[in-house]
């Protein structure tokens, strides 16, 4: 408890080296007095002796309850954050100014608030604001479902209104953005994620039957050309990939991110509108499962009679233990399971 005493009045000093006895000064009404603090064997502050000139006990009479009850209060950790009832006043007339539908959730501690927020497109979001301490003056931290870091400005005067509008210009900077990943969600069969949240970047596009593009579009720059990477069998992705390199320079930023791939790899991709999902989620030809987790069956074997997909884990974990399989580094070479022909697949990178 001695810590939480020299904490709390930093102008007080030990003069013993068990630390039971402390000198130094308090301020009381804007007037610096002289006090001497000794603190029980126990060291608990509740009970311990306060010494002063007869002018501040003077000032203290009558409101030694209050006094002790204090003490009692800072010597608690729990107690310490407790703001003053002008904090829960100034909240609350906040709360009015910003409009009260606009709070989603506030915990009872007062610690979390959860405010709506709605895009200029009418996607719901949901700004967290998270009190450390409880205390006006430190800064709260901020959390959203955003592809970006969230940075607020923000001071003790901040008021919630002005939390909320920089929010909403922050998520105006993103429309863009979403509307470019909403029409690939719309208007294409989208493998991976299979539900996408505002944050993620990346969307995996089914286009034939074990034949996918990963798109990973960039928050800032969305009609940008975006990193892109074909996914399955060599003799069905070398033609796409070839085009895609040859016509990279027809990409119009302009346009969408869809309607750009689709005039540089010249094709059109499947839509619900066209064809059904179930055609593109082919099972693993090892664990008979479409899903493993999050994965989904990504290596294909190169043969055109045979095609069977793969998840990365069970194709590693099927080939590492086969007596012809070889490895070199992070690869494995050996046998389809299927068919036979030679297939190679990469060590699954280790999850942290």
């Amino acid at each position: 408890m001695e810590g939480d005493l020299l904490r709390d009045n930093p102008l007080l000093l030990p003069l013993d080296r068990h630390r039971t006895l402390y000198d130094g000064f308090i301020t009381v009404q804007e007037r610096d007095f002289r006090v001497r603090i000794l603190l029980p064997p126990d060291r608990q502050l509740k009970s311990a002796k306060l010494t002063c000139c007869f002018q501040l006990r003077h000032l203290l009479r009558g409101h030694q309850h209050v006094v002790k009850q204090e003490v009692c209060l800072k010597s608690r950790p729990e107690c310490r954050a407790i703001p003053p009832p002008q904090y829960y006043a100034q909240l609350i007339s906040e709360m009015e100014a910003l409009g009260w539908d606009k709070l989603l959730f506030i915990d009872d501690q007062f610690r979390t608030l959860k405010l709506n927020a709605q895009d200029s497109s009418g996607r719901q979001h949901v700004l967290t604001i998270s009190l450390k301490s409880q205390h006006p003056a430190e800064a709260p931290e901020f959390s959203a479902d955003l592809p970006i870091p969230l940075l607020l400005s923000w001071t003790p005067q901040t008021k919630l209104d002005q939390l909320h509008s920089r929010f909403l210009l922050v998520l105006e900077s993103l429309t863009e953005f979403w509307d470019v990943l909403a029409e690939m969600d719309t208007q294409t069969w989208i493998l991976e994620p299979e539900k996408p949240s505002y944050s993620d970047t990346v969307r995996r596009i089914a286009i034939a039957n074990n034949v996918s593009i990963r798109v990973d579009v960039d928050p800032r720059h969305p009609k940008m050309l975006p990193e892109c990477c074909l996914l399955g069998a060599e003799h069905v992705v070398t033609p796409l990939r070839n085009k895609l390199n040859a016509n990279m320079h027809l990409w119009n930023p302009d346009c969408s991110v869809l309607h750009n791939l689709r005039d540089v790899l010249e094709i059109e991709f499947p839509s619900p509108a066209t064809h059904e999902k179930s055609s593109f989620s082919v099972e693993c030809g090892i664990c008979y499962s479409y899903r493993l987790g999050t994965a989904i069956p990504d290596q294909v074997c190169n043969d055109p009679r045979c095609g069977q997909p793969f998840h990365q884990d069970c194709l590693y974990e099927w080939l590492r233990v086969l007596p012809a399989s070889r490895q070199s580094f992070n690869i494995v070479f050996g046998e389809c399971p299927y068919c036979g022909k030679p297939i190679t697949v990469k060590m699954a990178a280790a999850k942290s």
